[in-house]
């Protein structure tokens, strides 16, 4: 099975590369349902041609989400425990706007540039070949296979969330193909996070007739600032930081408006509610007379544990890493994935198993080129062999 799996992706690297090229070469932002909807329609000829069935998942605001259903896949609740299918997600969209002029595709000897080759291009061209090889060699799992490919990762999966929760809950393990770390990380664990807005109210004026209680948005919120830096608690896998700050009209004006854009990071489960209570806390408390607070949570992903559940499929997928020669070492990332989404819904879960890369999200993106055939012959045996 190996040996048969790791010589068809000998002979098709330059198909995969090809690919990769395709897929980034379409400008896909989050907001770029256009770009989006070309990708799907690239990716559903793919998994049309090995027999998959596709779906799509039609959206106004978003990119359409493809649901593709290997032969026999039905989504029919149904159906016997031993039935249920192997989850695996990898979203189309990357962070970079419709006039990014980081629009280009390279490569070299050792690695492959451009906008979400890493995150995460690469990884939907590993699964897709993973598929490949295992149909060419007819070692394709009797376990049915769905694969989401989703439009809206990185804005929060506001209109794919239901839609992986769903098959998730109906599924009985997940693979997630975010890029994978380039010392062969993959992802066991994830921290959860919440993105968090203050906006203060308070009384316009001028500074030169200020009194000693001037309601200033600015210094209220100054107040709430240090309070929510205060949650930090690195021991404890906490990280809470206020990102971004604007209020006011100038510097001889009191301000009458002020915002701040949160972002908070926990691993254990219950740390969620707690941080949400303290920061409404924080947001309620009034420091200056005369000035209100609102908070509003606009996105969250909820914490991936490293569960025994999800170290046991770790430890599976090492075994037959060693026997390929390919070094994987498990992760606790500090970024969240639809594998938290994943995760929520209770069963095991995997991320990582993408082509190794770096510096994603920015204009330096790559992938290393070698990893890209390593990775899908490491999964192609990961769905032959663990059901």
């Amino acid at each position: 099975m190996i040996h048969s799996i790791a010589a068809y992706m000998d002979h098709h690297r330059q198909e995969m590369l090809a690919l990769l090229e395709t897929l980034v070469g379409i400008q896909s932002g989050s907001k770029n349902k256009a770009g989006l909807d070309r990708v799907g329609r690239t990716i559903a000829r793919e998994m049309e041609a090995m027999g998959f069935s596709c779906q799509f998942q039609d959206q106004t605001e978003y990119g359409n989400h493809l649901v593709a259903r290997s032969p026999g896949n039905c989504s029919d609740k149904s159906q016997g425990p031993g039935k249920k299918p192997i989850l695996i997600t990898g979203h189309m969209d990357t962070v970079f706007p419709f006039d990014t002029a980081f629009n280009y595709y390279k490569e070299d000897e050792a690695r492959c540039f451009g906008p979400g080759v890493a995150d995460m291009k690469g990884g939907l061209v590993v699964g897709i070949f993973a598929l490949k090889a295992l149909k060419h060699t007819r070692l394709m799992p009797e376990t049915p296979i769905t694969f989401i490919f989703n439009s809206d990762e990185e804005i929060g999966s506001p209109s794919s969330r239901d839609l992986i929760q769903r098959e998730a809950r109906a599924s009985r393990f997940a693979y997630v193909l975010e890029a994978g770390g380039l010392s062969g990380q993959i992802v066991a664990g994830r921290k959860g996070n919440m993105s968090i807005r203050l906006a203060v109210e308070g009384q316009a004026g001028h500074a030169a007739f200020a009194e000693k209680h001037k309601a200033s948005a600015i210094l209220e919120l100054a107040h709430k600032i240090i309070a929510i830096e205060r949650l930090n608690d690195p021991d404890c896998g906490i990280t809470a930081n206020v990102g971004t700050i604007e209020g006011g009209l100038g510097p001889n004006t009191i301000a009458q408006h002020a915002k701040a854009a949160i972002d908070v990071r926990y691993i254990a489960a219950g740390d969620e509610n707690r941080l949400l209570a303290k920061i409404r806390e924080i947001a309620a408390l009034q420091t200056i007379p005369g000035t209100c607070c609102r908070m509003t949570l606009r996105t969250s992903r909820p914490a991936m544990p490293l569960t025994e559940a999800n170290m046991d499929l770790f430890r599976r997928i090492k075994g037959l890493a060693d026997g390929l020669g390919i070094c994987v070492v498990p992760e606790l990332r500090q970024g969240v994935s639809d594998a938290n989404v994943i995760a929520h819904a209770g069963i095991p879960v995997i991320d990582g198993l993408g082509p190794m890369g770096a510096k994603d999200h920015s204009e330096d993106e790559y992938i290393e080129k070698k990893s890209l055939w390593e990775r899908a012959v490491l999964f192609a045996n990961i769905l032959a062999a663990i059901d």
